[in-house]
């Protein structure tokens, strides 16, 4: 179903890892042909009325096309009508439109499941929020992956990152929380917290599960190297 909000695909509520039939598997990029585990790609879905539109949770029901790129290069496919004709043999139809701004939607997409995503494992009880808190946590050895919003100070994370390592035995070793690609407006404002610039996840499979949609924003946004 359309979901008029975000113009994407998919529901925010559901988990954003595969199921386990799916876990593991592999797809074909349609603009490098390169396979990769699903995991590590965007899955484009056609909607009723002919758009091509997001699917970052690859939830949506119909057949869909996978992209491992990054935004610019995706911007480059669009603009010498190299994903026209992709789309067009993944879909088996040429009775599609791309939308103009395709790729700032799939951006907007990853970063709304992310932070549906950080909601979540809120509910959840897994989500630790508060510097002092998360400080707590972090040497008591309670916090298995540590987060700084973009635009966080360099002396806070430091504080933080030196906590987590005395936690987890590792002083010295130069390990360190990561930064997201979202400032502490969209955290706070998708938490319904004021001021959110620093989280933790307290449980493994949490941070495994925000790992992932994570990975897939950041290739996204070329911070990693494309699968």
């Amino acid at each position: 179903m359309r979901n008029p909000r975000n113009d994407t695909l998919g529901s925010p509520e559901t988990e954003g890892a595969a199921s386990p039939s799916e876990a593991g598997s592999e797809r074909r990029c349609v603009l490098t042909g390169r396979h990769s585990a699903r995991d590590d790609l965007v899955r484009l879905a056609l909607a009723p009325d002919g758009q091509v539109l997001p699917d970052a949770l690859a939830k949506a029901p119909g057949r869909g096309a996978w992209i491992g790129v990054s935004k610019g290069d995706l911007e480059a496919a669009m603009a010498n009508g190299k994903l026209k004709g992709a789309l067009a043999r993944a879909f088996k139809s040429g009775d599609l439109t791309i939308p103009e701004d395709l790729p700032t939607r799939v951006e907007a997409a990853l970063k709304r499941a992310m932070l549906d995503r950080l909601g979540l494992e809120m509910r959840s009880g897994k989500l630790v929020l508060g510097s002092d808190r998360i400080a707590n946590e972090a040497r008591m050895g309670a916090v298995a992956a540590l987060y700084h919003a973009a635009d966080a100070r360099d002396d806070g994370c430091r504080k933080l990152d030196q906590a987590w390592r005395v936690g987890l035995d590792e002083e010295g070793s130069g390990r360190a929380g990561e930064r997201l690609p979202l400032d502490r407006d969209a955290l706070s404002v998708a938490l319904g917290r004021e001021n959110v610039v620093h989280l933790a996840l307290a449980d493994a499979k949490s941070a495994q599960r925000v790992a992932l949609l994570l990975g897939r924003l950041q290739t996204f946004l070329g911070a990693t190297s494309p699968p």
